[in-house]
């Protein structure tokens, strides 16, 4: 008799039809008022098996159909890593501890690339906040990446460190509620620290302790490497870019990111690559010092001020806070200058600027005089020339002694006052900069190519001159990664004569109150200036060649009441093919030392504009900073007739410079009269500032430089 059975499908029954084994751990069911009743008519046990194979088979096909995109959709994955358990773990060192303390370690942070910290802090941390915000979005941050209990870390601090636990995070305020550690696990620092004395004090400090503070124990699953992440990018910005004062900036209306974090962030990886002086970096950390400190007479000061009171003592702490404010002001802007990397290169800085690296040793004790030759090896014959060319006629009728030296930089380093040191062909290498401090004379037997000293090692400067009177001649110079330049003359008088300078970085500096005579010398390959000129120095370029460098002459003025002009003499040099200009003048934008704007009527510009003769505008560039650096170039200008037989192309004399420094001059006033009409820009200048500080030029020529002859540069 035939049967009727009933198929559904159920859980079980896709089991008993093998489903399992076609690798489904799920199964498809649906209310049993909507399940389809299938009768089959059953001859045989045969049939009833057939019937159930082919729904299991149907079953497989349906979950198949519905979970095919997902499973190809997990095979393209590029995250599969956070649901592997294999794959998953750290992806920051360890920082391993030093000592015997049995301390934990923690994750190494500290050694994050500039690239690294600056995406933080712009795309996650700050963004584009204003200065007043900065607090804000930094907590906002926090509270998305610091995890917000469970976790440990060490409490760290001048005195000591010592394990903790977080129980919570309070993000706005920047601060953790922790727990101590038991049994106490801590490492002092000249003092003593017991288990009761810590829990007084977390008890002190109602168990919450800043997040600069703590540094997050390594753990190699990986869950907390953005809360290590986050509160060193918290620890470094507080350290070393946030400053006290940012909060009461007027430029509140700008992106802070842009105007303060990003140039104090390239000084910082610049200072720790070694890619800034160290006269610098100690100017900068005492201007620092020194405004911070200033920042916080006046914050006490005005603190103490009464808002309704008119006593007399009340109006003289106004009239010092005022006189406070003002030097806070100018401390801030040479620290701009500093961070600045334009303003860096083009200004330098001044309070290290006469610094000795090494002191004048003066006439030897014994009274004689010594010639030091140089050379690695030589011959009878190479010795004998020597003699009969250089030492007998020129230092046969003095008591001279000879001394030997294989290096040229111990050679310059056993001096004494009048001492001569004479180098033999060959290649020099030298490990460290050639400091002189004594009246020496030191001289290439030789062409200067046949001469060579060159120098790999990082540092400051190649070549520092001190000495009150230093001769240089016939050598050949080749600069790798020297700082702040290939020749430094910082005080004394400097003769160079014949001489070849191949820069890397930085070329000549002439510093404030020294003096240089530069005759017959090729100089080339700088990313700087070949020639940077000081106030209050005395350079004489005469015959020399200065190419290939991004500015030919870099002549630089600091505002300051105490600088001088320098005095500069230019005869038959020849400066081209020069990134930028031949000769650039730096000068203080009189609006940023506190010029008033002089007030220009149409008649006015009119009469600017036909005494320039047509000469195209050229306006100037500001920043969002309050600082306005400008470029005025000065390209063709008209000319007076050429001699007959020079090229036009390749001759600039005496009468041309001047008349482009005229045209500088009638140029500048004519655009600081047009600006003069915004409150606070560039107060008008009637002198003709750069005839003043040229002796005499004449006989040069300027050629191919990529921006013209002559600029001035205003900051």
């Amino acid at each position: 008799m035939a049967e009727s059975v009933v198929a559904s499908n159920t859980e079980n029954e896709v089991k008993e039809n093998g489903v399992e084994n076609g690798n489904v751990d799920f199964a498809v069911t649906t209310p049993r008022e909507c399940q389809p009743e299938v009768k089959v008519d059953i001859e045989s046990e045969t049939e009833i098996e057939a019937v159930r194979s082919e729904l299991g088979q149907d079953v497989l096909r349906v979950s198949k159909g519905l979970f095919q995109n997902e499973e190809e959709d997990d095979e393209d994955s590029g995250t599969d890593y956070l649901n592997d358990e294999d794959n998953r773990g750290t992806h920051l060192q360890r920082a391993e501890r030093e000592g015997n303390a049995g301390l934990p370690d923690t994750f190494q942070t500290n050694n994050l690339l500039f690239y690294e910290r600056f995406k933080a802090y712009q795309d996650y941390m700050l963004g584009d906040c204003k200065t007043s915000e900065v607090r804000a979005f930094t907590a906002d941050y926090l509270e998305k990446i610091v995890e917000p209990c469970d976790w440990q870390a060490l409490w760290r601090t001048e005195v000591f460190d010592v394990l903790v636990e977080v129980v919570d995070v309070d993000y706005k305020d920047f601060r953790a509620k922790v727990d101590l550690v038991l049994p106490l696990q801590c490492e002092t620092r000249g003092c003593e620290l017991t288990e009761e004395a810590m829990k007084a004090l977390l008890e002190a400090t109602t168990h919450k302790v800043p997040l600069q503070e703590l540094h997050v124990v390594f753990d190699e699953s990986g869950e907390f490497d953005q809360t290590a992440l986050a509160l060193e990018h918290l620890r470094f910005f507080y350290k070393h870019i946030w400053r006290k004062w940012d909060e009461e900036d007027e430029d509140d209306d700008f992106d802070y990111f842009v105007r303060c974090v990003e140039p104090r962030l390239r000084l910082y990886y610049d200072i720790l690559e070694d890619r800034v002086p160290a006269g610098l970096v100690a100017e900068y950390h005492a201007l620092l010092a020194r405004c911070s400190e200033k920042f916080q007479e006046f914050s006490s000061l005005r603190n103490g001020l009464s808002s309704d009171s008119d006593s007399e003592l009340d109006n003289v702490s106004m009239v010092e806070g005022l006189r406070m404010y003002e030097q806070m002001e100018a401390l801030k802007r040479k620290l701009r200058i500093i961070e600045n990397p334009l303003l860096r290169y083009v200004l330098g800085y001044k309070v290290n600027s006469g610094q000795q690296s090494c002191r004048a040793k003066g006439v030897r004790p014994t009274g004689g005089k010594v010639i030091h030759v140089v050379c690695a090896t030589t011959t009878v014959q190479q010795l004998q020339s020597l003699m009969s060319d250089k030492l007998c006629p020129k230092y046969s009728s003095q008591e001279f002694e000879l001394q030997f030296h294989s290096d040229p930089l111990l050679a310059v380093n056993a001096c004494y006052e009048g001492d001569v040191v004479i180098v033999c062909p060959g290649h020099y290498d030298v490990s460290s900069s050639i400091s002189i401090s004594d009246s020496i004379e030191v001289e290439g037997y030789g062409l200067p190519d046949e001469v060579v000293i060159e120098k790999r090692s990082r540092g400051d400067i190649f070549v520092e001159s001190t000495g009150a009177d230093v001769k240089i001649s016939n050598l050949k110079f080749i600069q790798h990664d020297a700082i702040e330049g290939i020749l430094c003359v910082r005080q004394g008088k400097l003769e160079m004569e014949n001489c070849v300078l191949q820069c890397e970085t930085t070329g000549v500096i002439v510093r404030t109150s020294a003096q240089l005579t530069m005759n017959m010398c090729d100089l080339y390959g700088s990313k700087g200036a070949g020639v940077e000129i000081y106030p209050g120095s005395v350079c004489s370029l005469l015959g020399n060649g200065i190419h290939h460098c991004k500015d030919g002459i870099l002549i630089k003025d600091f505002a300051d009441e105490l600088d001088v002009m320098p005095k500069i003499t230019m005869v038959n040099n020849v400066i081209h093919n020069n990134e930028s200009y031949g000769v650039i003048l730096v000068k203080p934008d009189d609006a940023a030392a506190g010029g008033q704007p002089v007030e220009t009527s149409p008649a006015d510009e009119q009469e600017e504009e036909e005494k320039e003769g047509g000469m195209d505008e050229v306006k100037p560039e500001t920043d969002t900073d309050g600082n306005i650096p400008v470029v005025v170039i000065e390209e063709e200008c008209p000319t007076p007739a050429r001699r007959s037989g020079i090229p036009p192309e390749y001759t600039e004399g005496n009468d041309v410079i001047k008349q482009e420094l005229v045209a500088t001059s009638a140029r500048k006033h004519r655009l600081q009269r047009l600006r003069a009409k915004e409150p606070g820009d560039t107060q008008a200048d009637e002198n003709l500032l750069a005839q003043e500080m040229f002796v005499s030029i004449h006989g040069n020529q300027f050629r191919r430089n990529g921006k013209g002859s002559f600029g001035t540069f205003l900051y």
